[in-house]
């Protein structure tokens, strides 16, 4: 067997390199998933890691015998140059883990045995993504593409409604621990002086950055002092286009750029703070932030946009405060809506614990790769059952 994985972004051998010197992981479960790779190299006769959006290109065979190459993409993915990396591989067994219908199209053309493993979801909003959306699927109900991972109840539903048979779909969790931890809820602060505000994730127009900021500046005119740290990093030039952003709307001392942190401190920081922010717009292809996950362990209230992915487990006023994706002013009134209301606030801080509960799934995504490749009549009946027409998706079936 030789085993190729195909990802989007991530740099397979930094990771490893890193956490095999003792470093910090900088996403979660990122030791999770070096680890993995570890274990199916173990059991092939190869196993090569390609990534897509790398700083250079690079082709490394790492301590553990995967092979991890770097394509050296910036903007764009050049998917003849990928197939040809792939292709070099001549893998028996193929695990794409980014939307690339060229790289489906030449898995379906060469018969090479394929699952999909996508950890974010699809853009639905324009014709033009209704019409990709409706060719692709049709790449993912080909019989030669096996299995169709997609990351949390809600991408999956998203995967079915633009036509892939749910008879394909698997979804699948990221999150290891079984359960959300003990901190008890919160209370708003009486007499507050400063809003603790706390963002993680991509510096970007599309993650609603540039809305923080603006709403930061209203709040401001309303005389509610803010303290906002944002951590994550970005393109250069939207770094650098928020740091003049900060400057113009004059709120330099109210916004901190951490830059990217340790995944061990984020519930700290989360917890530490007064609301977490999730606020990316509907053009931005998310699955299920990580950010929401960890928020809701924290028990820390979340404002967060109307983006699609969200809106199955957050709901307005209940477990969550919801606001128009793009709109500074809207989510500015949010927050101001929330911190006047002192029961509202505890309220959602208590419903944090039952909905992290309500999000989680049995399956993992190593574990679906895994039980694919070990093809014994078990694992093929492991897999069958927890497609996501079977009944152990229907809420009434769910604990």
């Amino acid at each position: 067997m030789r085993l190729v994985i195909v990802q989007y972004a991530g740099d397979y051998a930094e990771a490893f390199q890193r956490l095999a010197k003792g470093g910090s992981e900088t996403y979660y479960a990122q030791k999770y998933s070096v680890d993995a790779v570890t274990e199916m190299a173990k059991r092939a006769e190869s196993v090569t890691v390609i990534c897509c959006m790398t700083p250079k290109f690079e082709d490394l065979v790492l301590e553990n015998g995967v092979r991890a190459i770097g394509c050296g993409f910036s903007d764009k993915i050049n998917s003849q140059k990928l197939i040809q990396l792939i292709s070099q591989q001549n893998p028996t067994h193929l695990v794409i883990r980014a939307t690339i219908p060229d790289v489906f199209k030449w898995a379906i053309k060469t018969k090479i045995r394929t699952i999909a493993v996508f950890a974010e979801s699809i853009v639905t909003k324009t014709w033009r993504n209704k019409i990709r959306n409706y060719f692709f699927a049709k790449l993912l109900n080909n019989e030669q593409i096996e299995w169709v991972g997609t990351y949390g109840i809600t991408s999956s539903l998203l995967f079915k409604e633009i036509g892939v048979k749910p008879d394909k779909i698997i979804p699948w969790d990221f999150l290891l621990e079984t359960n959300p931890g003990s901190l008890l809820p919160k209370k708003f602060p009486t007499g507050l002086n400063t809003l603790k505000l706390f963002y993680a994730g991509a510096l970007a127009q599309s993650k609603g950055v540039g809305d923080i900021l603006e709403a930061v500046a209203k709040l401001r005119e309303r005389h509610i002092s803010v303290d906002l740290k944002m951590a994550g990093k970005g393109k250069v030039e939207e770094e650098e286009f928020f740091a003049k952003r900060v400057e113009e709307l004059q709120i330099k001392d109210s916004v901190e750029f951490l830059g990217m942190i340790a995944t061990s401190t984020l519930e700290d920081k989360m917890r530490d703070s007064d609301v977490v922010l999730v606020t990316s717009r509907h053009e931005y292809p998310e699955g299920f932030p990580l950010t929401i996950q960890h928020a809701l362990r924290t028990r820390t209230p979340i404002v967060a946009s109307d983006h699609p992915m969200f809106k199955t487990h957050l709901k307005h006023g209940v477990n969550s405060m919801i606001f128009e994706a793009g709109n500074s002013v809207a989510l500015a009134e949010c927050l101001e809506k929330l911190i006047s209301d002192s029961a509202l606030y505890h309220n959602i801080s208590v419903a944090s614990h039952s909905t992290w509960y309500e999000l989680r799934l049995s399956v993992k995504w190593a574990e679906l790769i895994d039980r694919w490749l070990d093809d014994t009549p078990e694992s093929k009946q492991w897999l069958f059952e927890k497609r996501l027409a079977s009944e152990s998706y229907n809420p009434k079936s769910r604990p």
